[in-house]
């Protein structure tokens, strides 16, 4: 790579690098973005993993927090080609007598088909659902101040609790306790911990307020976006570039990684203070997933209908079975029934197979770096809630923790949130600092969802490491948000 000098070099394009280089770029500044492998995206590609014309989310496939980021949604990205899909529902949440929960737009609604957990969903969703748009940038980002106090205090006050706890508190009925299981286990910890209800309550609300979309033609098609309005401001994009020091890089005065703890201190521990580098060595990684893609020769034939019209289904049956599920996992072992979170695009996108063929995406956790088969546990599953399921495969493509990891460097031991996001470890991602953004070392920042607001594809870590290098390098602000 050609060594000429740039304002700032941003390393990675997942969803925060990209977010980080456009947030830079906007702001006036020349910006290169580097990429190690031949195409940009991150967790946002899409591949043909099984058969020709059968085209598969690798990592994320879903997002409830892309389309309406509150960075992303200051961008002209449908110009650039970016179109969502919406389901008619969100997320389905089948049990084993042939019922399914079901979190759909209409707040009344979802709260009225869970039966005499009506009121309880009511009263749980309607003020969060009422202050999201006053309280969405503060919870997706760094510990401060927030902008309405009262509002963050009341979301925070039940985004801290236990999953399992605030389910004994409010629910009874087993759709209702198995819809809200299904949310909560999207942390990736054991539902008796602190903080699990967060994400829960975060993923309802987009539901309720602009529903869970899907890009049409694939994940890839968020990151091609972002990229081609990123090289409309003027940026540069390199790709095949591995960073493994930051003497591979061009001179400039900031440079932003999109990476996790372990890869930072190999590319800039040497920088680094022993106070800083030592937190790093401290910070933690979760439990891991294990991956199937399927080509089918149908759609997945659930046996309660409203599954057939979600593009999420949430396989686990009752709350019990679930949370027993996750703490297996997070004990380091496979449970027999694990929590299996599945996603069948081409139900709504006729762009992701051939004509009259289907794609089917699924997950479970397994402990940190398992390298166990889980297909079998899985497929078995699926075909509990969906009678024939295995009768419509035509092929699979499997993905370990390891192979996950080989993937995506920033998927540590399979780990797809870039660490633990527990009470430890919420706000102080990835150290204990001012501003988590900040390194010990000037003009070097990290950006990756090892900060906060952590996991997911909403750029918002990428946006306010960004801010912050914009300040203190270049005494600039970043463009306000939403």
């Amino acid at each position: 790579m050609e060594k000429r000098e740039v304002d700032a070099v941003v390393v990675g394009s997942g969803p925060n690098g990209l977010a980080a280089a456009i947030a830079m770029q906007e702001a006036g500044l020349s910006v290169l973005l580097v990429e190690s492998k031949e195409t940009i995206g991150g967790g946002m590609r899409t591949q043909e993993l099984t058969l020709p014309g059968f085209r598969h989310d690798v990592c994320s496939a879903i997002h409830p927090l892309a389309a309406k980021s509150p960075f992303f949604q200051t961008l002209p990205l449908h110009e650039h080609g970016l179109e969502y899909i919406y389901p008619a529902v969100a997320a389905a949440h089948p049990l084993d007598k042939g019922t399914a929960a079901t979190l759909i737009h209409s707040l009344p609604e979802t709260a009225q088909r869970l039966g005499t957990d009506e009121k309880s969903y009511l009263n749980l969703m309607d003020p969060l659902v009422r202050d999201w748009p006053n309280i969405a940038i503060d919870v997706l980002g760094p510990l401060q101040l927030p902008r309405h106090p009262f509002k963050m205090a009341k979301f925070g006050l039940k985004a801290m609790t236990a999953a399992t706890f605030l389910a004994d508190r409010l629910f009874t009925t087993p759709e209702a306790r198995g819809l809200w299981a299904g949310m909560a286990a999207h942390s990736l910890q054991p539902l008796s911990k602190m903080t699990t209800s967060a994400i829960g309550l975060v993923l309802m609300a987009q539901a309720h307020l602009h529903g869970w979309p899907l890009p049409k033609g694939g994940s890839q098609s968020i990151a091609n976006a972002l990229a081609s309005y990123f090289i409309s401001l003027g940026g540069k994009i390199e790709t095949n570039f591995h960073v493994s020091s930051l003497a591979q890089l061009p001179s400039s005065h900031a440079v932003l990684l999109d990476v996790t703890p372990r890869q930072l201190l190999e590319i800039a521990g040497h920088k680094f203070s022993p106070l800083y580098r030592w937190q790093l060595e401290k910070y933690r990684y979760g439990m891991g997933v294990f991956k199937v893609d399927w080509a089918l020769n149908g759609p997945v034939p659930f046996t309660a209908p409203e599954c057939r019209q979600a593009g999420t289904v949430h396989l686990g049956n009752t709350l019990e079975e679930i949370a027993a599920g996750e703490q297996m996992t997070w004990n380091g072992q496979h449970p027999e029934k694990p929590f299996v979170l599945l996603a069948q695009q081409s139900v709504f996108d006729a762009s992701r197979a051939p004509e009259g063929k289907h794609t089917a995406w699924a997950y479970c956790h397994v402990p940190g770096g398992s390298t166990k088969d889980m297909t079998e546990a899985i497929e078995r599953l699926v075909e509990r809630f969906a009678p024939g399921f295995r009768e419509r495969i035509l092929a699979r493509h499997t993905m370990n923790t390891q192979q996950m990891e080989a993937y995506n460097p920033n998927y540590i031991g399979g780990d797809i949130n870039g660490g633990v996001i527990d009470i430890r470890q919420l706000f102080t991602r990835p150290a204990l600092r001012p501003s988590p953004y900040r390194t010990s070392a000037k003009g070097i920042y990290v950006c990756s969802s090892s900060t906060p607001p952590g996991g997911g594809v909403h750029g918002m870590c990428g946006y306010h490491a960004a801010a912050q290098a914009l300040k203190d390098v270049f005494g600039l602000k970043a463009k306000p948000l939403c």
